[in-house]
């Protein structure tokens, strides 16, 4: 189903971890954000994840170096999942953003990787009445795709960006984007490790870390 209307500009979601908050991030929503002229990308720390181990450090630092990095324009930290609690299902967070943001396409960003996992997700079916889904390459993303997936995709792709100002929700759109092959769990082995992380992550963040002592041991 098409929804044309004329509508605000659209907003990207990046959700994660964020533990620690890196330069990989930061490029890849920042490149997204230029690429399909949205309005913003809201980054969303998750509290707990379903699929994966809980973060090593608190909500609450991980909030904090995601704020000392999001220019609250461009780039901003909502931390809508932290509130919540518990485990963070996307799901969730996107009916909150429906309706606080009715006029806006809103536009999550995936990975490949997260992108071929995604018939494991809480609700998945529902995630396209809630908004677009724009997937970015990944260098280790060469699994075969699910064959519902795949349905997907052929139903409902957008080949040209204008379809994800046009309707508010409900398409798919391949952004290939230059991706930093850096990882928060590599840092923080890094960091155990006792090696040098400048340029993986901004200097706030790596400020904070040496300030609190994060991650001095491996998870």
């Amino acid at each position: 189903m098409i929804h044309r209307v004329s509508r605000a500009a659209p907003i990207g979601i990046l959700g994660g971890t964020f533990d620690p908050v890196h330069v990989g991030h930061l490029r890849l929503a920042l490149e997204v954000y230029e690429l399909l002229n949205l309005g913003a990308v809201r980054m969303l720390p998750l509290n707990l994840p379903n699929h994966r181990e809980p973060p090593v450090v608190s909500a609450k630092t991980r909030l904090e170096m995601l704020l000392s990095v999001a220019d609250g324009e461009r780039l901003i930290a909502d931390d809508r999942e932290l509130r919540r609690g518990g485990i963070s299902y996307t799901i969730d967070s996107l009916e909150s953003l429906r309706v606080e943001f009715s006029n806006h396409p809103i536009c999550l960003l995936l990975g490949a990787d997260a992108f071929h996992g995604l018939c494991g997700w809480h609700r998945w079916q529902e995630l396209l009445s809630f908004c677009h889904i724009v997937i970015v390459a990944r260098p280790d993303a060469d699994s075969a795709l699910d064959p519902r997936l795949q349905r997907l995709i052929e139903a409902v792709q957008a080949t040209d960006p204008d379809a994800l100002r046009d309707e508010l929700f409900g398409r798919i759109y391949f952004q290939p984007i230059p991706l930093l092959p850096i990882s928060s769990s590599d840092i923080r082995l890094r960091i155990a490790g006792g090696r040098d992380i400048s340029y993986l992550v901004s200097s706030t963040v790596q400020r904070l870390i040496e300030q609190r002592q994060l991650y001095r041991s491996a998870d």
